[in-house]
């Protein structure tokens, strides 16, 4: 015997100790003899005890060996690639193309359901046909459609878990070509509890189809706000081919390359530069024509949004010493367009014995640097990446170290460091800021090596990492670049640092004193920001000793400026998807802080959506509880194109700020990306949730493949105790007793 409504021991304690305290109070001004009132008190609990039992809903379970009683829900996929008429290959079916023996996915779904599933179950369980795509749907073979936008595997898991909770399930038989557009399906057949048995429909190979597999951008990080569109398309021909790509700008073609793919399911990589338009978001397509034998024209064309150059990144440079480095710095920054630099030197001490400072910013930002660095965190975290030159740990004080760790965790600003003065022992070791650089400071080789007439010594040598890292990218192709870096000239000396923490990447490195490689540039990611240390000297001497024409120098300190400086938010963020469709539930996050960057719990978010069509929607953001000063709000599109999002943040009526961001919907078919059968997903699946793929040919055994289940899913038939006359004749009868003693022993 078990119940069904348990309660856990200490409740079941404090009902017993209840229900005797009731009884006992009953009968706590009874005057007659003891064990008349024992009598009367004992009859009262049991009564109230009785009830207490019955509420708990004694059962049992009896052991039901009829698998007709068992449920086995039939999925079919319904999503528009069930459309695609290839062929009837699957697992253990050879491909057999698109000839007269070719049909659609869905016609040949609907033709297994009715030919073999349904007659090989029905007699020994409860089958349920049910279509999925954008949701779960009971249905019969007639009314089964390729139809649905997408096919979502977790949702139709997840229907199938709701809809038979209640029932015995002995197993969910799959049909689909595998295209799960959730991401989620293993796991979320691993959470059905029952092993799950799907059957591949399509073709393993698409001869003749194209498809535009990905296009991606890279950070703005390049000179003049070039971003870089890495395309990757294929050619399922037999043989390599030629394949036109075409990319369009809003619409308008702008280049047209040909390319040629290998063919047989290789992807051919291409890299398009573009140019955006600062302050408007710019829809890039990359389209190739269909071929003659064109099976999915949908998956021809991919879109995707760049969001174009944002505001100007405020830099500020601090230098501990006036220097050759300071001037050419400076001027690199600030003939790049996207940056506004503030720049503080340190020049000597006064009389009195404090330092001066030669303090170049604007207005609005001066005041702050009077005493050379920004003294309260609000002022330091205005700035989104900050260059420290030969500062000493003399210059800043252990506040200003702190918050200077702070601007790059917390806030997500960048920070350079460079110059010997840094390096040593009275520079930034021991300091906050040292935990946070991407080498080790304290645990070093030497100290600083001066330059050496020998042929090669301090000459910088790109490492693999560098070689694919923007920052380091100073010519239009890697052999031009590789070229370019050959022929700088060397610098004066290098600082020799230990070796980079867990996580950094060294870019390039420089030979020292017996040839022995030395890191010179080091980057790594830390908290939300990032960070980089030089650790040459005289950089100078690659503008001064190279042709005039040559702007090596200046694109390579733009680059790892504005590359340190492009994760640091404002104050108020917003996220929205790179990429989704129409229908899709998008989550617009929203970071609200003030200008320390520290959370705001009590802000109010209200979002403002300009849809394609010109029309505003509104949506208020709900608190995420798992993050201080985060938001989010929950949107769906329902037409393609580029929405416009706009975020406030409020405290009160006052407002603390806002951020904007647009986001592209249906820039990708994804239902339509790679339709070749999925039989390496739909084998995790089967694999992960105790089941097997099953070809159309090994269907015969799959009536007893669920039948040995069974006892998996805990097949039982469940009988309750209490619910029948004996249990109210139980309580009469006790009522009626303590009634009858209390009327023979004189009580009303």
């Amino acid at each position: 015997m078990i119940f069904a409504n348990p309660l856990p021991w200490w409740a079941l304690v404090l009902v017993i100790a209840a229900t005797a305290a009731v009884g006992w109070h009953a009968y706590r001004r009874f005057i007659g003899p003891r064990h008349q009132r024992v009598v009367l008190t004992s009859i009262r609990i049991v009564t109230l005890l009785l009830l207490v039992l019955f509420l708990m809903r004694p059962v049992t379970r009896a052991a039901n060996q009829n698998a007709r009683d068992a449920m086995v829900p039939i999925l079919v996929d319904m999503s528009r690639s069930m459309a695609i008429q290839d062929s009837a290959a699957g697992p253990g079916n050879p491909a057999r193309g698109s000839g007269s023996d070719a049909m659609r996915r869905i016609d040949r779904a609907r033709a297994i359901l009715t030919d073999r599933l349904l007659p090989a179950l029905s007699d020994r369980f409860h089958v349920e046909v049910l279509g999925f795509g954008d949701a779960v749907l009971p249905g019969t073979p007639d009314r089964l459609s390729a139809t649905a936008r997408r096919s979502d595997f977790q949702s139709a898991f997840a229907g199938v878990r709701e809809r038979h909770r209640d029932h015995v399930v002995a197993g969910i038989v799959l049909l689909t070509d595998g295209s799960d557009t959730s991401g989620l399906g293993e796991r979320a057949a691993v959470d059905t509890g029952v092993p799950v048995y799907p059957i591949a429909l399509g073709s393993r190979t698409l001869n003749g189809d194209r498809e535009i597999l990905s296009v991606t951008a890279a950070e703005t990080v390049m000179d003049d706000s070039r971003v870089d569109l890495a395309v990757s398309a294929v050619s399922h021909a037999p043989g390599s081919e030629s394949i036109e790509l075409r990319l369009l700008e809003n619409g308008r073609p702008i280049e047209v390359r040909r390319v040629t793919s290998p063919g047989g399911g290789s992807p051919v990589r291409e890299v398009f530069q573009v140019f955006p338009r600062r302050g408007a978001a710019t829809v890039y397509t990359v389209e190739t024509p269909p071929s003659a034998r064109e099976l999915v024209p949908e998956n021809n064309r991919r879109s995707v949004l760049v969001q174009g150059p944002s505001r100007p990144r405020r830099i500020l440079l601090v230098e501990g010493a006036p220097g050759f480095e300071h001037s050419f710095l400076k001027r690199a920054w600030v003939g790049d367009s996207g940056i506004e630099l503030d720049s503080v030197v340190r020049k000597g001490k006064n009389e009195q014995g404090s330092d001066t400072f030669y303090i170049q910013a604007a207005k609005a930002r001066s005041d702050a640097l009077a005493n050379g660095y920004p003294a309260k965190v609000d002022d330091l975290f205005a700035y989104d990446a900050l260059a420290l030159a030969n500062v000493d740990g003399t210059m800043l004080t252990r506040a200003q170290l702190e918050a200077t760790r702070d601007f790059v965790g917390r806030r997500g600003g960048g920070l350079l460091v460079l110059g010997a003065r840094s390096f040593l022992r009275e520079g930034l070791v021991d300091t906050a800021v040292e935990g946070v650089l991407p080498l080790q400071l304290s645990e070093r080789a030497g100290g600083v090596l001066p330059a050496s007439a020998t042929r090669g010594m301090n000459r910088l040598a790109l490492t693999a990492d560098g070689e694919a890292h923007p920052i380091m990218q100073i010519a239009g192709t890697a052999d031009d670049t590789r070229k370019r870096w050959d022929g700088v000239p060397p610098l004066a000396s290098i600082a020799s640092l230990g070796g980079p923490r867990p996580g950094a990447s060294v870019l390039a490195v420089t030979s020292g004193a017996g040839g022995t490689a030395r890191a010179l540039v080091a980057v790594q990611r830390y908290g939300e920001g990032r960070t980089m240390v030089f650790t040459g000297e005289a950089a100078w001497r690659w503008r001064m000793m190279l042709p005039s024409a040559d702007r090596s120098y200046d694109t390579f300190w733009r680059q790892s400026i504005r590359w340190l400086a492009l994760p640091a938010a404002d104050p108020i963020g917003l996220s929205v998807p790179a990429a989704s469709g129409t229908g899709d539930v998008l989550q617009l996050r929203v970071a609200a802080r003030d200008s320390a960057f520290q959370p705001q719990r009590d802000a109010t978010v209200d979002l403002r959506i300009s849809r394609p069509d010109g029309h505003l929607d509104q949506v208020r953001a709900a608190m995420d509880p798992g993050a201080e000063g985060r938001f989010t709000a929950s949107y769906r599109p329902d037409q393609p194109g580029v929405y416009r999002v706009t975020a406030e943040a409020r405290r009160g009526a006052a407002l603390l700020g806002s951020a904007s961001s647009s986001m592209l919907v249906g820039g990708a078919d994804l239902e339509m990306t790679d339709p070749r059968v999925n039989v390496q997903l739909l084998q995790r699946i089967a694999v992960a949730s105790g089941g097997r793929v099953l070809s159309e040919d090994g269907l015969g055994d799959l009536a007893d493949s669920l039948t040995a289940s069974l006892p998996r899913a805990e097949l039982a038939v469940v009988h309750d105790l209490w619910h029948n006359g004996w249990s109210f004749a139980l309580i009469l009868a006790m009522l009626g007793a303590e009634w009858i003693v209390r009327r023979r022993w004189g009580l009303r």
